[in-house]
């Protein structure tokens, strides 16, 4: 977790007064959910923040002073996008805070126009033009995202079929592996240029919510949103000419954890398309490694009948319990046999 949502929002959690604690957990989302752009919040919105949370003033007191702020402290730095945290995050903690929502394409459009207004003037309004985008986990590559000449009605009937999907009967696991597929769908449309996670993380906790899950442990967001988004990387990319498939795998741990409270780890490297290639070839090395010791005693073996584990352990500069291991290893696998005790008797190969 980001240290600054620990130091300033941990303690009203701590407290448990049940408002307060409602509210900070939705900051905490809300602040969070800017890590899926590496964004970060200003000092002042989180001592504003504090203020809310305190009941102190309104969310649109937040706004009206986070705007004021900005105002008197133009950012210059045009890679500065501390502006565009603070006041994203703002509408976040309000959607969240309500109690309202409809399950259509218009919300959906809404929810972007609201978070994006004041950034951006495209908020709300779908894109007419193809993205690309490099990820990290791809390294390098991206995902083939929605055609904007379809995107339209793209999103109309991924949300049509959800509204007509029925979970009646389905186990908890067999639900979370629906949620999964409905929201990598979902998101891999990419319908706006820019805010496409955030908004699709809005919408997600607010139909899980409309879906019975009260109580969503909405802190995944707030700690891991950006293995969030890279789940969603994964659910939406493959090149099987590298041997790589889409997975839904780790967006399912990530809801298992967030849904039923679940401990599923949850590191971002191993998500990276070279990590599987890295861990196959650290098996195949050490197989390799093992296969060349074992046919190494195998052949000195050969050489002299008579030969013990201390020999063998000298002759390889390896330890006598790793010598050990690979006797039995050889005796198991039928290739040798020991005729005799182990101070006088010998080997008879069995197999070469």
């Amino acid at each position: 977790m980001p240290e600054y949502l620990m130091d300033n929002f941990e303690e009203y959690l701590r407290l448990g007064e049940p408002n307060r604690a409602e509210k900070a957990k939705v900051w905490k989302t809300a602040i969070g959910l800017q890590q899926v752009d590496g964004l970060k919040p200003s000092d002042y919105l989180i001592a504003t923040a504090k203020q809310n949370i305190d009941g102190d003033i309104s969310f649109v007191e937040v706004k009206e002073r986070i705007d004021s702020y900005y105002k008197q402290h133009p950012v210059k730095d045009i890679g500065n996008r501390t502006e565009e945290a603070d006041k994203v995050s703002t509408q976040i903690a309000e959607i969240l805070s309500e109690q309202t929502f409809t399950f259509s394409p218009a919300e959906f459009l809404s929810i972007h126009r609201r978070l994006f207004q004041s950034i951006y003037s495209h908020a709300g309004k779908i894109r007419d033009y193809n993205i690309t985008k490099q990820e990290w986990v791809l390294n390098g590559e991206t995902v083939l995202y929605g055609s904007a000449e379809s995107l339209k009605a793209t999103l109309e009937y991924d949300l049509e079929q959800e509204k007509k999907f029925s979970y009646n009967g389905l186990s908890q696991q067999e639900i979370i592996e629906h949620i999964a597929h409905f929201i990598s769908y979902l998101w891999q449309i990419h319908i706006f240029g820019e805010g496409n996670t955030r908004t699709t993380a809005i919408f997600l906790i607010k139909y899980l919510r409309k879906l019975g899950f009260k109580e969503v442990n909405n802190n995944l967001f707030a700690e891991h949103s950006w293995y969030f988004r890279n789940a969603l990387v994964r659910a939406n990319y493959e090149d099987l000419s590298k041997g790589i498939h889409k997975t839904e795998k780790y967006l399912i741990r990530f809801l298992s954890n967030l849904l039923l409270g679940e401990n599923h780890s949850l590191k971002n490297r191993e998500m990276h398309v070279q990590y599987i290639d890295t861990v196959k070839t650290q098996n195949d090395t050490v197989k390799s490694e093992n296969d060349t010791v074992n046919n190494t005693v195998f052949h000195l073996i050969k050489q002299n009948n008579k030969i013990t584990a201390t020999e063998i352990s000298e002759r390889l500069k390896i330890s006598l319990s790793t010598a050990k291991r690979k006797l039995k290893e050889l005796k198991e696998s039928g290739k040798v046999e020991r005729i005799g005790s182990d101070k006088t008797g010998v080997w008879k190969i069995i197999e070469e």
